[in-house]
Formats: structure tokens, C-alpha cells, sequence
């Protein structure tokens, strides 16, 4: 005796897939509006023709790799010495190789600086 068995009604698995969409649509709709827009009349300050200056109390690699604070060459070790418990601010040369970077915020961190931060230039476009 053969038997024919029911269909399985399979329930179509799309349609809680796109309520889940459309609500993260209206989701982002509506925290997108929560910012308002610059004022279309606001011109921003050009700074690009100042002069910049690194911070006082950080640290400047140079392209070659060499380490200096205020104007006099240094090593991880001999600046930890002499520097508080405080973060340690590193401004690089933009052509530094990133080993190099890599290899001294590892070492200022092993002779126990909490945090160290990189400065860098940022530009709004």
C-alpha cells in the first residue's frame, strides 16, 4: 500500500526578514534627523596657512626613526625615567615607517607608560 503523505506547509521565512528590515529602515530614519545640519551660510575657519607645533610634552619621532623630546634626542627608557605617571604623547613624521612606531609605543608601554596617543593632523574636507 503506498501512502501519499501530506505537503509540509513550510512557512515562508522572508516575511519576518523584511519587517526586521523595514523597522531598522524607520530606525536610522529617524536617528538620522536627531543631528541637525551645519548652517548652509556657515564658512569654517581655513587653518591649512598656520603654522603648526608639536605639543610641548610629546614625544617626536622623525622620519629616520629617531626619538626626541624638546629638541634633544632620547630613547623609550631615559624619557620614562624622567616622566610622570601621565599618558605619553607621540607626534610621528608622516613618513616613519610603522615598525618603527610599532617597536616604541611597545617599549613605552613596557617601561610603564599607562597610554600612549599619537598627534596627528586632521583636516575636515
Amino acid at each position: 500500500m503506498i501512502r501519499f503523505g501530506r505537503p509540509s506547509s513550510k512557512r515562508d521565512s522572508t516575511i519576518p526578514l523584511i519587517n526586521v528590515v523595514f523597522l531598522m529602515l524607520i530606525f536610522f530614519l529617524i536617528a538620522g534627523t536627531l543631528a541637525p545640519p551645519l548652517d548652509p551660510e556657515l564658512q569654517l575657519v581655513d587653518t591649512s596657512e598656520l603654522e603648526g607645533r608639536d605639543p610641548p610634552d610629546a614625544l617626536v619621532l622623525n622620519a629616520d626613526g629617531i626619538l626626541s623630546f624638546r629638541g634633544v634626542q632620547t630613547d623609550p627608557e631615559a624619557f620614562m625615567a624622567s616622566h610622570d605617571d601621565g599618558p605619553v604623547r607621540i607626534v610621528p613624521d608622516r613618513n616613519v615607517s610603522g615598525q618603527r612606531l610599532m617597536e616604541l609605543t611597545g617599549a613605552l608601554r613596557r617601561y610603564g607608560a599607562p597610554s600612549v596617543f599619537l598627534v596627528t593632523q586632521q583636516a575636515l574636507k
